[in-house]
C-alpha cells in the first residue's frame, strides 16, 4: 500500500506556468533568467497559501536546471531538479527560521557561505519564517547578507514583513504576493476533481474558495477533508456539514421575510442556528457577504463575478427587494453586532434581537429620501402662483367673544415715580395716585375700588423708592370662569367727588399709601 500524500502537496507548482494568481512575480523571475539580471537576496511576502515558498523552490530550480527550457522553465527532470523537489540537494539548503532562530545557527550559515557549490551553479539558502528569527540573528546576518559570494543567494519567506528590520528589507528585492482571486481557486480545484474522477457541484467550489479567503493551500487542504467525507459526490450539503456554516436557503428566507415583514423566521434562524451547533462568527460574517453582494448588484454589478451562477441569480430576485440605502444601514447592524457578540451572555438572544432589527429596516426612511422628499416639495410649491396659494388656504378661525376680565398681571400696574426736584409735593401724589387702578375682583384692596382724585396737604406722604422697584406685580393670571348662561354687565360703582377728609377718610387713606408703598416696595414717610 503506497504511502498516501495530500492534495496541497501532490499538486504543488513545479514550473512557474503552474503558478497561479502571481502573475508579475513570475514574469519578474524569469526576465531576471532571461537578461541574466539576479539580485543576491530575494523577500518573498504575503498572507499564507499564496506560493512565497513554491515560488523560491521553482526559482532555486531553475537558477541550478541543467536543461532550462527555452521559456526559462524547470525541467524538473535532471538530477539538480530532482534533488531540490525531494529537500535532499546539498547546494539549496531550507531552514526553519522559527526552530533555527538564533545567532549560533547563523553563524553556520555565515561560516559555510565560503564554499563554493558542490553540483549546482548557486549555493542557495532558503529561511522560511524569517521573521522569527532574533535580533542578535539578524545583526549577525547583516554583512554577509550585504556582500555574499558570487554564488551565494538568500531567499526569505515571511507572512509578516513588518517585523523585519530595515537593515535586512533594503538589501533584499521584495515581491508582495497577492491573495489569489476566487475564480484561480476554483479553475484549480476543478482541474483536481476532473484528474480525481469527482462529481462536484459549481456551488461547492465556489463556498470552498470563500471559505480558503485567498489561499490556494487552504482551498486544496478544504477540498482534500470534504472528498474524505463524501461518497463520491460532493454537495452542497455536504460543505455545510464538513465547514460547518449554513445553506444559503436560510438568508432568502431571511429576504422573503423582510418583503413580507414575517418576524416568525427571525426565531427560525436562530434556532436552526444554535441546534445544529453552527459557528456564530461564521453566520454573521457570511450574513455580511450576503448583504455586500446586494449592494454591489445595486452600485455595481459588473465587479460581481467571484460567485457561481445559480447564486447570482437568486441575488438578483433579492435585489427587488431592497434599497441600497436599506443595505447599507442592515450591514451597519451586522458589523456592530460583531464587536459585541463576543462579550454577550446569551448569543441566541443577540442573535435574535439583530434579525428583528434588520427587518425593522424595512419601515425606516432614510435621511437622503427624507431630504429628497422635502427638496421636491419646496420646488413644487415655489412653482405655484402666489394668488392660487391664497385662495387654497382656509380662512382663519375666530374664536367666540367671551365675557372676561383683564388678568392681574394688567390689573395693577405700577410705575416707578421718579420726580423731579422741582415738581411740588401736591402734584407728585396726584399722580401717584392717579397711576393707581385696581380691579373690582381683589379682595386685598378693598378700598382701592375707590381712588381720590385729590388729596389734601394734611394727609399728604413722600414714597421713597426702593434699590430694585418693580413696574408690574407679580400675581398668577386668575383664570376666567365658564359662563354657562350670558351674565348681566357689571354697574360701575359711582365715582364719588372728593370731600374734605373726615376721620374714616383719612384712615382709608392711610391704608391706601401703605398698600401702594408695598406694591413699589418702598417706603413711605410722613412730612412734617
Amino acid at each position: 500500500m503506497t504511502e498516501y500524500q495530500v492534495l496541497a502537496r501532490r499538486y504543488r507548482p513545479k514550473k512557474f506556468q503552474e503558478v497561479v494568481g502571481q502573475e508579475a512575480t513570475v514574469k519578474t523571475l524569469k526576465n531576471a533568467l532571461q537578461f541574466n539580471r539576479l539580485a543576491h537576496a530575494y523577500l518573498f511576502c504575503g498572507s499564507r497559501g499564496t506560493g512565497k515558498t513554491t515560488l523560491a523552490r521553482i526559482f532555486a530550480k531553475a537558477l541550478n536546471c541543467e536543461n532550462l527550457s527555452a521559456e526559462y522553465e524547470p525541467c524538473s527532470a535532471c538530477a539538480s531538479c530532482l534533488e531540490i523537489a525531494s529537500s535532499s540537494s546539498i547546494d539549496v539548503l531550507e531552514i526553519d527560521g522559527a526552530s533555527n532562530r538564533g545567532i549560533d545557527d547563523i553563524r553556520i550559515i555565515t561560516e559555510s557561505v565560503s564554499y563554493a557549490p558542490s553540483k549546482g551553479r548557486f549555493k542557495i539558502y532558503l529561511i522560511d519564517e524569517v521573521h522569527m528569527l532574533t535580533k542578535e540573528a539578524f545583526n549577525a546576518l547583516l554583512k554577509t547578507l550585504e556582500e555574499p559570494p558570487s554564488k551565494v543567494k538568500f531567499f526569505f519567506a515571511t507572512t509578516e514583513p513588518h517585523k523585519l528590520p530595515p537593515t535586512i528589507l533594503s538589501r533584499c528585492q521584495r515581491f508582495n504576493l497577492k491573495r489569489i482571486p476566487h475564480a484561480f481557486i476554483v479553475q484549480k480545484l476543478a482541474y483536481i476533481a476532473k484528474d480525481l474522477q469527482i462529481s462536484v457541484d459549481e456551488e461547492v467550489l465556489y463556498r470552498i474558495a470563500e471559505y480558503a479567503e485567498g489561499g490556494l493551500r487552504d482551498a486544496e487542504s478544504l477540498f482534500d477533508q470534504i472528498i474524505a467525507f463524501s461518497d463520491g459526490k460532493i454537495s452542497a450539503d455536504i460543505v455545510h456539514e464538513v465547514l460547518g456554516i449554513m445553506s444559503r436557503h436560510w438568508f432568502f428566507e431571511l429576504d422573503r421575510a423582510f418583503q413580507t415583514n414575517n418576524t416568525k423566521i427571525c426565531f427560525e434562524i436562530a434556532e436552526a442556528l444554535f441546534l445544529q451547533g453552527k459557528d456564530l462568527a461564521h453566520f454573521l460574517e457570511d450574513l455580511a457577504q450576503h448583504y455586500r453582494k446586494i449592494l454591489l448588484l445595486h452600485i455595481a454589478p459588473t465587479t460581481i463575478s467571484e460567485i457561481d451562477s445559480t447564486y447570482k441569480e437568486a441575488l438578483k430576485a433579492s435585489l427587488k427587494i431592497y434599497s441600497k440605502e436599506q443595505c447599507m444601514a442592515i450591514l451597519d447592524l451586522i458589523i456592530e453586532a460583531q464587536q459585541t457578540f463576543k462579550g454577550a451572555l446569551s448569543e441566541q438572544l443577540m442573535l435574535e434581537a439583530l434579525l428583528l432589527r434588520i427587518l425593522r429596516e424595512q419601515k425606516r426612511l432614510p435621511i437622503e429620501y427624507l431630504i429628497r422628499r422635502l427638496s421636491e416639495l419646496e420646488s413644487e410649491f415655489g412653482a405655484v402662483k402666489p394668488e392660487i396659494l391664497q385662495q387654497s388656504q382656509s380662512p382663519p378661525i375666530i374664536a367666540p367673544p367671551v365675557h372676561t376680565q383683564k388678568p392681574v398681571e394688567e390689573a395693577v400696574k405700577v410705575q416707578e415715580p421718579t420726580p423731579p426736584k422741582s415738581v411740588p409735593l401736591k402734584k407728585q401724589i396726584e399722580e401717584v395716585e392717579e397711576n393707581i387702578s385696581v380691579d373690582p375682583r381683589l379682595e386685598i384692596l378693598p378700598s382701592l375700588a375707590r381712588t381720590p382724585k385729590k388729596a389734601t396737604p394734611e394727609t399728604a406722604f413722600e414714597i421713597l423708592p426702593a434699590k430694585k422697584a418693580r413696574t408690574q406685580s407679580v400675581v398668577e393670571p386668575i383664570e376666567p370662569p365658564k359662563i354657562a348662561e350670558k351674565q348681566p354687565e357689571p354697574k360701575p360703582a359711582p365715582v364719588m367727588e372728593a370731600q374734605p377728609m373726615s376721620m374714616p377718610n383719612k384712615a382709608r387713606h392711610d391704608t391706601l399709601m401703605q398698600f401702594a408703598a408695598v406694591e413699589l416696595e418702598g417706603t413711605i414717610q410722613r412730612k412734617k
